[in-house]
Parts: C-alpha cells; structure tokens; sequence
C-alpha cells in the first residue's frame, strides 16, 4: 500500500477549465452590472484606467455583437482587480435604488389614502404633528376638485394639484424621516 505524504493537498490542483470559464463568465456579469452604475459612482471606485476606460467605452457600442464583444473585454480586464468591492459598489447602489423606489410608493400610497377618506388626515396628523394642516388641507381640496373632473376617457383628472399634493407627501416624509434620523445619531452618541 502507498503512503501519501502529510502535507499532500488532495486539491491543490489547478481549477478545471469549467470552473474558469464559470468564473469569467461571473466577471461578465459583474461587469454588465458596473455599465449600469452612473458614471459619478464609477470614478469613485478604484479600478485600473483601462478599466474605466472601458466601461466608459461600452456607452458608445450600440450593437448587441459589439456589447457582448466589449462585455468579455470588461471581464478579462476585471481579472486583473479584486471584484469583492466592485461587488459591494453594485450592491450599494441597488439598494439605494431600491429605497427611493419604496419611498416613492410610500408617498403615493399616503396621497391616495389622504384623496380617497377624512379619517386618514387624521391617522397623517397624528403620525406627523408638525404638518402645516391649513396648507395641507388646501392642496386636499384643490386635488379632490381636479379629481372630479373627468378626462375624456371617462377617468379621474390627475391634474396640476395632485402632483403637488405628491411632492408635498414625498417632502414631509423625507423630513420626518431625517428628523428621525437625527434623534437616532443623538442617542447613539450619548452611548
């Protein structure tokens, strides 16, 4: 019987080809997922020239042939750097995305609670004390009158009023949610 030697690795071998293809192939991915970052995100990240050059590049190809030619170019290039914080960049930036979008419809849901019942003028003042009640009560009933007309269409006008009535919502909320935030900072510095 053969005896293997103690510091004998059973895998210490080289990857297979599969595994290197499956891990460019990830590179690409990351590196179509870096074209979508705007370009503000893209030069703060610290990346190689080349790199940047190319992602910069990739704007300009317009056909799909040329894209995917230049995506493999963005992979082989990626190679070369550490993919876990342009990962994280990604990432960051998907989730702040992923925020607005979820205050945005946060804000839509309050102006269609607020334009539909009296009761949740109510519930907003209560969960926001320091609403200027006369000037939202105005913007209410300026978007309820435009409500009332009908399009052609037989729908209810959205007009001027309701998108005021919108970012009026999105304004307040964003405040209060700061306001919240700083209480919070307040509290973990009195730790």
């Amino acid at each position: 019987m053969r005896q293997e030697p103690d510091d004998f690795e059973p895998f210490d071998e080289p990857p297979s080809k599969s595994e290197l293809k499956r891990q460019m192939q990830a590179l690409q991915v990351l590196g179509q997922a870096l074209t979508e970052l705007p370009a503000s995100r893209i030069k703060a990240l610290d990346i190689p020239e080349s790199l940047r050059d190319a992602l910069k590049e990739f704007e300009r190809v317009r056909s799909h042939e040329g894209r995917r030619r230049h995506l493999q170019l963005i992979g082989k290039l990626m190679r070369q750097t550490d993919p876990e914080p342009l990962k994280e960049a990604v990432a960051a930036y998907k989730l702040g995305s992923a925020k607005e979008t979820l205050a945005l419809h946060e804000a839509e849901h309050w102006r269609e609670r607020l334009m539909s019942d009296d009761n949740a003028l109510t519930v907003w003042l209560q969960a926001h004390p320091s609403t200027d009640v006369q000037h939202l009560r105005s913007l209410l009933r300026s978007a309820r009158k435009d409500a009332l007309q009908l399009t052609e269409a037989g729908m209810p006008r959205h007009g001027k009023a309701y998108r005021e009535l919108f970012q009026w919502v999105k304004a307040a909320l964003q405040s209060s949610k700061a306001t919240e935030s700083d209480v919070n900072d307040e509290h973990d510095d009195d730790e």
